[in-house]
C-alpha cells in the first residue's frame, strides 16, 4: 500500500514479555491512505481505557457508516493483522481498539469474536484478545487442506470449462500481480481470495467456495514471495485458456505445494 494515515486514539494492554513485533513481518509499505473516520457514539458503559499504554496504530480502510460499523472494523482488524500492526502474542482490549477506530467497544468485540472463530486471535478472559502465533506445522497443515479442497476441483474444471470462460478471470489475476508489486499485503490477501473464489465459482458449488474462502482467510502472508505467488495465478490462467492440461498440473503443484494432481 502507499502512505499511511492512522486513526488516532489510545489502545490496548500487551501481555508482559510479549514480542514487540512479529518475526515474519513483511518489508515495505503495508497500508493505504485512509479518509477521516467519523466517530460513532459510545454504546458501551463502564469500560475505561485512560490508563492503557499506546498500542500499534490501526487504520480503518474506508469510511465507517453506522449500518456497517462491524464489517468496517473487521476489515480494519484483518488488515492490521496481515501487516503485523497487531503482533502475534500480544493482547489487545476491545475498548482500547475501539478508541482507535472511533467506535464503541461493542463492534470491535464482535469483530474479534469472528476472528477468534477463524483462528486469528484467541479470547483472554477479562483482558481481551491475543493474536495467534501460528507454528510452521500449522501453516503446512493448512496448505495441505487447501490443496485437498481446491486442486481436484480446478483439475476437473480444466477438463470441462470452455477456454473462453477463463479469459474473464484475467482482471482478477492481474489485480493480485499489481497488489504484489506494490507490496500491499492486505490488498494482496483480498485479491488472492477474490481470484480463487472466481476460479472455484465456476464449479457452481457455493458451499465449496465458502469453505475454501474461510481456509484462505487463515493464510499468513508474512515472508511469502507475493510476486511469485501472483505470477502463478497468471500462469495458471494461461494454461487453462490454452487447455494445456500438463501445464495446469505443473502450475497447481507449484502453487499449492508438493501435493499430487492428476488431470
Amino acid at each position: 500500500m502507499t502512505g499511511v494515515e492512522q486513526v488516532g486514539g489510545r489502545a490496548a494492554h500487551a501481555s508482559p514479555g510479549s514480542p514487540g513485533s512479529p518475526a515474519g513481518r513483511a518489508a515495505g509499505p503495508v497500508a493505504q491512505s485512509v479518509p477521516t473516520v467519523p466517530t460513532v457514539p459510545e454504546q458501551s458503559r463502564g469500560e475505561h481505557t485512560h490508563s492503557e499504554p499506546p498500542a500499534p496504530r490501526v487504520a480503518l480502510r474506508g469510511t465507517v457508516e453506522r449500518s456497517s460499523v462491524r464489517g468496517q472494523v473487521l476489515d480494519g482488524l484483518r488488515a492490521a493483522l496481515l501487516s503485523g500492526e497487531l503482533a502475534p502474542g500480544e493482547v489487545y482490549s476491545a475498548p482500547a481498539l475501539g478508541e482507535r477506530f472511533g467506535v464503541s467497544a461493542t463492534p470491535v468485540r464482535e469483530a474479534m469474536q469472528q476472528l477468534a472463530r477463524e483462528g486469528a486471535v484467541e479470547v483472554v478472559p477479562n483482558r481481551g484478545f491475543r493474536v495467534t502465533a501460528r507454528t510452521a506445522r500449522e501453516l503446512s497443515e493448512l496448505a495441505e487442506v487447501r490443496a485437498l479442497v481446491e486442486v481436484p476441483v480446478v483439475s476437473r474444471l480444466a477438463r470441462t470449462v470452455a477456454p473462453a470462460r477463463w479469459s474473464g478471470l484475467r482482471p482478477a489475476a492481474l489485480e493480485t500481480l499489481a497488489a504484489a508489486r506494490a507490496g500491499d499485503i492486505a490488498r494482496y490477501a483480498d485479491a488472492d481470495r477474490a481470484f480463487h473464489r472466481a476460479v472455484l465459482g465456476l464449479s457452481g458449488n457455493e458451499q465449496l467456495v465458502r469453505v475454501a474462502d474461510d481456509l484462505r482467510r487463515r493464510v499468513v502472508w508474512a515472508g511469502v514471495d507475493l510476486v511469485g505467488d501472483a505470477a502463478q495465478h497468471v500462469a495458471l490462467l494461461d494454461a487453462l485458456e490454452s487447455h494445456d492440461l500438463a501445464a495446469v498440473s505443473l502450475t497447481l503443484a507449484a502453487h499449492y505445494g508438493p501435493h499430487p494432481t492428476t488431470i
